[in-house]
């Protein structure tokens, strides 16, 4: 085989590996997906449903909460994931083994590994290197006394901060805007519930970004809350861009 024909046979496998790393990326589907700078490189966002985040970076596939309904199946192969807690809305076993694959990490807070039975235990404050991101576990809790009964400090649920490159990014799982979120630094991305009864109302939710001041805010776990009121609440605030999506 001569060199032209060599050169053609490894432009076309070349061009065709391209096409599959754009098609992994983008096959599960174009809704909701952005793509942000950071110091290594670009970071997907993709928030899926109610409780669900996919995150890409670095060649590799980062999930967080994947649970409820979605095309899992067409989904790339989660090379970690991380869980908050235990509710079956954020810790599903069965979508979770639709996205798995050999190798895939899995960590979460104590009382979800204890009830999945799989997972390595990462607790409030702990700091952990995940492939090639770092992960800092944050409480997460509420606060009004009519909502302690669903997500109770003891328990010792989890939100995260994940470091992308120079990008931090929180998702903040099922909370009220507690002290611990309001004390954080430098969030790139910020993910905060608004689901009532469960969580808090978009007007908490806009009170905790004030402290905060994230610089893109997805308010999610929406619930019957309408995140466009997120938005409408922080109208005023120009250093916080608020992404307003439908997440079933």
């Amino acid at each position: 085989m001569n060199a032209c024909v060599l050169g053609l046979v490894a432009a076309v496998a070349l061009g065709l590996a391209s096409q599959a790393v754009w098609a992994a990326e983008s096959s599960p589907s174009d809704k909701n997906v952005a793509v942000e700078k950071t110091s290594q490189g670009d970071l997907t966002v993709q928030p899926i449903n109610h409780s669900a985040i996919r995150f890409a970076f670095k060649g590799k596939q980062y999930y967080l909460d994947p649970a409820g309904e979605a095309d899992w199946d067409k989904m790339p192969k989660a090379d970690a994931i991380l869980l908050t807690h235990e509710h079956g809305d954020h810790l599903n076993p069965r979508v979770i083994d639709q996205i798995r694959k050999e190798g895939t990490l899995v960590y979460a807070n104590a009382s979800s590994v204890k009830k999945a039975g799989f997972g390595q235990a990462i607790g409030v404050g702990e700091r952990q290197a995940i492939l090639d991101i770092t992960v800092e576990a944050v409480a997460a809790y509420n606060t009004s006394a009519e909502r302690l009964k669903f997500h109770p400090k003891d328990r010792k649920d989890n939100g995260y901060v994940l470091t992308f490159g120079d990008k931090r990014v929180y998702v903040a799982g099922d909370t009220e805007g507690t002290p611990e979120m309001r004390a954080l630094k430098d969030i790139a991305i910020a993910f905060l519930p608004i689901n009532l009864p469960y969580t808090m109302p978009p007007q908490g939710a806009a009170d905790a970004a004030r402290a905060f001041k994230p610089k893109v805010l997805y308010p999610y776990h929406q619930g019957k809350s309408d995140p466009a009121e997120v938005k409408k609440l922080l109208a005023g605030e120009k250093a916080i861009e608020v992404r307003v999506l439908p997440l079933p």
